[in-house]
């Protein structure tokens, strides 16, 4: 079984990059991040055609995820319990979704990004990160993957410049803390020891040729339970979904189960 996680960055400007996708590297279960639409503005007639079910989770332009598989898509939960909103009024984002595929829960999920420290959404991502754990607990039993944008650069070595990044969000100590908390309570990031050296950043900003010069920053992962981590042969990163126009801002991380 092969999974795959995409912080798409608008599912309806990279419909054909998502199609291909699939199609070139045999994806079974493909989650999505920031797909900007709504449940009834996506574009599924391709995946469709090509075997894939899709279950979403979108309300405006911002946000919004997804699960493709043709493998099964069972017992779909939008959001997790507890899991807090944001704005004025508070509303809940589309940010979570999950789903039994082919026996995996799957969860696509797009972290609050934080903005800066000290701003209201900082204190939503580590709130949002804090109700993900405590209902994650209660999936650590069975073939579990947590995977999606987490926004969250856990080690030095997933930042081209910590000395830029100092004062920034995404690698603060509360944000690494509550990364470091799903790998405490048993959750193994399943992609790193596949993904050494040069190659591991999953993120470039358009700004300034980022990409073209390899400064960026790995945010993206898949967190196993203890079975699924069992279960995993090889993961990888495709830098080739990152180059040239119209890419988004994000590379895929791709695992294989057994």
């Amino acid at each position: 079984m092969r999974i795959a996680t995409w912080n798409v960055n608008s599912v309806r400007s990279r419909i054909d990059r998502v199609e291909a996708f699939v199609q070139r590297h045999d994806i079974d279960v493909l989650a999505l991040q920031e797909t900007k639409a709504r449940e009834d503005q996506l574009p599924l007639m391709g995946l469709q055609s090509l075997g894939y079910e899709v279950a979403a989770a979108g309300t405006n332009q911002w946000n919004g995820v997804a699960l493709v598989s043709r493998v099964g898509i069972e017992d779909v939960q939008v959001g997790f319990a507890g899991m807090p909103g944001f704005g004025d009024p508070v509303a809940a984002e589309s940010r979570a979704i999950g789903a039994l595929c082919g026996g995996v829960r799957i969860w696509s999920l797009y972290v609050p990004n934080g903005r800066k420290v000290g701003d209201p959404h900082y204190a939503y991502k580590l709130d949002w990160l804090a109700r993900l754990r405590e209902s994650a607990q209660d999936w650590l039993s069975e073939d579990t993957a947590l995977v999606g944008d987490w926004n969250i650069a856990p080690l030095d070595e997933d930042v081209f410049d910590m000395a830029q990044f100092a004062k920034s969000t995404h690698v603060t100590r509360p944000e690494r803390d509550a990364f470091a908390a799903f790998l405490e309570d048993g959750y193994v990031d399943v992609t790193r020891p596949h993904t050494p050296g040069p190659d591991v950043y999953t993120y470039w900003d358009y700004f300034r040729q980022r990409f073209e010069r390899n400064r960026g920053l790995r945010i993206d992962f898949v967190l196993g339970s203890p079975s699924l981590a069992a279960r995993v042969q090889h993961a990888f990163i495709d830098r080739h979904e990152r180059a040239g126009s119209g890419a988004s801002d994000h590379a895929p991380v791709v695992v294989d189960l057994a």
